[in-house]
């Protein structure tokens, strides 16, 4: 009887453990998803708040009316001339202020709606990748200029500053030498065959000390009143002089980079495991590593080359989203792209608005990014699994 008793009991008591567990476990999902949809939601809605911020006071409304009035007018305009295949006005810069009479139209079309843009591009393509990168070298510490990206575009740029000055001619020397330093790193990596990540890590600084080395060259020779100032300025990152056309060169290589990784991201959990376990398990670790390595570095030389260099957001907000809504890469590449894209278009907020002058964007997400990091720290959320 008294056995009887004691089984019924351990039963009860089993089963009232496992509802609990249950219980935890389906709050833990709520909250995560509830988190989730409201970082999505954030960025439209940020999106909108920051057309009204700026030195030209905009009224709400009248601002949404030119913005539904504009978008309308030239998605009109591109049906109806779809047989010519010409894109819209408003999407290749061109917008003119003579299709409205309303005052503003050419402050949003022309300034800030292709700076917003390209402020949630940049930060979504430097945070996925971010992303990627460390849980592809398993290593919390690690950002998207780990191969050479950021140095080797810096040094292009500068270069293009010194002997070019043309805008469109610094972006192009910017992404073409982002592209040649990966390269570079990859081609040292490879000489040390069957090395793994480390050297790969490591070839990735002796490649970002050598064009910072090549950078600081180019400083030394350009004239200290005129070419010295643009090329500080650049490598302090800004999006002031984004337009329409920037935005079409470069959404194609961040669009298709951010999914392709997260057609990954089922190998990237498995490789952030170790590449023994992901061997075991079938995962082809070269040809994966190789494909994310492509993806995150188009990315991130797209987006240096139209906002210079900005630190932080590849390191700190994988470690949020993370913190946020855990480590499996199927939520945390979306959750990175919209944290990404969210955090840069708040800092541009403040970049253009706190000073009577703007203030670099680099300088401002490290003042933020670094205390914040610390933080991280102290809570021990600093991880890639």
């Amino acid at each position: 009887m008294n056995e009887e008793i004691t089984l019924d009991h351990c039963e009860a008591v089993t089963g009232k453990v496992h509802e609990t567990i249950n219980q935890l476990v389906n709050g833990i999902r709520k909250r995560e998803t509830f988190i989730r949809y409201l970082i999505y939601l954030s960025v439209p809605v940020i999106i909108v708040i920051s057309l009204f911020i700026g030195r030209y006071q905009m009224d709400p409304f009248q601002t949404i009316q030119v913005l539904v009035l504009g978008v309308s007018d030239q998605v009109l305009s591109f049906i109806h001339n779809a047989e010519h295949a010409v894109l819209p006005s408003v999407f290749t810069g061109e917008f003119t202020p003579q299709s409205y009479e309303l005052k503003g139209e050419t402050v949003l079309f022309n300034i800030r709606l292709p700076r917003i843009l390209g402020a949630a591009l940049v930060g979504a393509a430097l945070a996925v990748a971010g992303a990627a990168f460390q849980g592809l070298f398993k290593n919390p510490l690690v950002s998207p200029d780990i191969l050479g990206v950021s140095s080797g575009a810096g040094f292009g740029a500068a270069l293009a500053i010194l002997l070019i000055g043309n805008a469109l001619a610094i972006q192009a020397s910017a992404f073409a030498f982002g592209i040649v330093a990966v390269a570079s790193t990859c081609l040292i990596g490879k000489i040390y065959k069957g090395s793994g990540t480390l050297v790969l890590v490591l070839a990735g600084i002796i490649t970002g000390a050598f064009f910072s080395a090549l950078l600081s060259l180019v400083k030394y020779m350009a004239d200290p009143y005129d070419t010295l100032p643009a090329i500080i300025f650049w490598l302090m990152g800004s999006l002031g002089s984004v337009s329409m056309d920037d935005l079409v060169l470069v959404s194609p290589a961040i669009i298709a980079g951010i999914i392709v990784i997260y057609l990954l991201r089922w190998r990237i959990n498995v490789m952030s495991l170790g590449e023994e376990e992901a061997l075991a398990l079938g995962v082809d670790t070269k040809k994966t590593m190789r494909v994310i390595i492509i993806c995150a570095t188009l990315m991130t030389a797209s987006a240096v080359c139209i906002s210079g260099v900005v630190g932080w957001i590849g390191l700190v907000i994988p470690h949020l989203g993370r913190m946020l809504t855990g480590p499996d890469f199927k939520t945390l590449v979306p959750v990175s792209a919209f944290l990404g894209a969210t955090y840069l278009i708040l800092i541009d907020d403040l970049a253009r608005t706190v000073a009577t002058v703007e203030i670099p964007l680099g300088v401002l997400t490290a003042l933020i990014g670094a205390p914040f990091f610390a933080y991280l720290l102290s809570k021990k959320s600093v991880g890639w699994v």
